[in-house]
């Protein structure tokens, strides 16, 4: 079976997590996940605003996205939330 993924338009600034927090879907699963601000630090070259961080989330979406959905195949989860770390991006952008 072919799992289904949705990620609703909703990334916002999460000030907790100094993160930018998007949703997933996949059949009942539920989860959030967060893009830490060092992350986009590390692709922009500078210490970016919260603003810019979502700017660069919705230039990067897609490539985001599918970090996610490959840490949901992989299990790789705490609790029902996925954080994807530089190494993430380092490991989409050599495949």
């Amino acid at each position: 079976m072919v799992a289904i993924f949705s990620f609703p338009d909703d990334a916002r600034w999460s000030e907790s997590e100094q993160s930018v927090l998007f949703c997933v879907t996949v059949g009942e699963f539920e989860g959030s996940v967060f893009v830490p601000q060092r992350v986009f630090q590390a692709l922009i070259g500078s210490r970016p605003s919260p603003e810019q961080c979502v700017e660069h989330y919705y230039l990067n979406r897609t490539g985001l996205e599918r970090i996610a959905e490959a840490k949901i195949r992989e299990r790789q989860l705490a609790d029902a939330n996925i954080r994807i770390s530089g190494r993430d991006l380092r490991d989409l952008k050599g495949r």
